[in-house]
């Protein structure tokens, strides 16, 4: 990235692109009832080129979700329904020993699913801890390596990802190192019984209506680029670290929840994510500069898989999402910079 400050976009330029955002938003809604909000965490993620990991009970329509946004943004989409004998070569492909018109035997490789652009990770925590993995350097690099080659994934790359509640039977909870590869993840709900009678009234079957809005790559390539116009001021890149820093206990601004209920806070990936993602946010709104809102709004999505609960915690029944709440409540956005003793008298 360049290191001058690139110039702020005008409101003529952030008009278009947030219309049109909009306007798929407004196609996701129509197509699948009852969750806006969800909708739109789902497209700051993916606009921020993050991952993004659903979780919720089954059939409440997560996959149905990374499908239809599959669709509409006319990428190119695979799925792989994560099962306990899935294997690492079903994901990323494998070389095969093929026989060639010149009657010699090479190994030729064969692309898994991985080679895409979207890729639905469909009940991701059904398959083995060593299935998972294979995702770590796909999703942080953009890469497969295989018996020494690296070989780059198509752009842009993401994974979406659902998965069921860890305390569902036949889950293998993933690791802390690959949710952290995740920049949201984001809970569905169960659907409200207005929604549910909307979807038996006018979803015969359970089957959603086609997509008639799309987005191409074209238009997602230059909402990219507007996306690095995006300012992010320095008292907001200060508060971002503040509250990054907050989830460790025995930090300066650690709040009581933190030091009684987690074990490990959130990494610099976290501050990075929440950059990123409040930045498309304020686009996403038609602001040209990231604020404290922003940051608020993708906050909880942000840190609520990256911070480590203790033993207490789950006596307590407390869980990250209490303590992250309360992290946005207690933290002041703006702070003069004093020693915490002296701040506390």
């Amino acid at each position: 990235m360049p290191d001058t400050i690139p110039t702020l976009m005008r409101p003529e330029e952030i008009k278009p692109i947030s219309a049109r955002f909009e306007a798929l938003l407004a196609e996701l809604d129509r197509i699948l009832l009852g969750r806006p909000e969800l909708h739109k965490m789902v497209i700051i993620g993916i606009l921020s080129r993050g991952h993004v990991l659903l979780e919720g009970v089954p059939g409440v329509g997560k996959t149905a979700l990374i499908k239809t946004l599959g669709e509409l943004l006319n990428l190119q989409f695979s799925r792989v329904q994560f099962t306990p004998d899935l294997m690492p070569g079903d994901i990323l492909g494998t070389n095969i020993l093929q026989e060639t018109e010149s009657g010699h035997r090479e190994m030729i490789f064969q692309p898994g699913p991985v080679f895409t652009n979207i890729l639905l990770a469909d009940e991701i925590n059904r398959a083995s801890p060593k299935t998972q993995s294979a995702l770590l350097e796909a999703m942080q690099e953009h890469s497969v390596t295989l018996l020494g080659q690296t070989r780059p994934l198509p752009q842009p790359f993401f994974v979406l990802a659902s998965q069921n509640p860890i305390e569902l039977e036949g889950t293998y909870p993933l690791p802390e190192a690959q949710l952290d590869r995740f920049l949201f993840k984001l809970y569905v709900e169960p659907p409200k019984a207005d929604v549910l009678e909307r979807i038996i009234t006018t979803r015969r079957h359970g089957t959603p209506p086609q997509g008639e809005y799309h987005i191409t790559q074209e238009m997602l390539e230059e909402t990219f680029r507007a996306l690095h116009r995006v300012f992010l001021p320095q008292a907001v890149a200060s508060y971002i670290g503040r509250l990054v820093a907050a989830t460790h206990p025995g930090s300066d601004e650690a709040v009581s929840e933190v030091n009684e209920y987690v074990n490990f806070g959130a990494s610099p990936r976290a501050a990075i994510a929440i950059a990123e993602a409040a930045r498309t946010a304020a686009l996403l709104n038609g602001r040209p500069s990231a604020g404290f809102e922003d940051v608020r709004a993708v906050a909880p999505a942000v840190l609520n898989h990256r911070i480590l609960m203790g033993y207490r915690a789950r006596m307590d029944k407390v869980d990250s999402r209490q303590v992250v709440d309360a992290l946005l409540t207690k933290l002041d956005e703006v702070t003069m910079g004093l020693p915490k003793s002296v701040a506390q008298v």
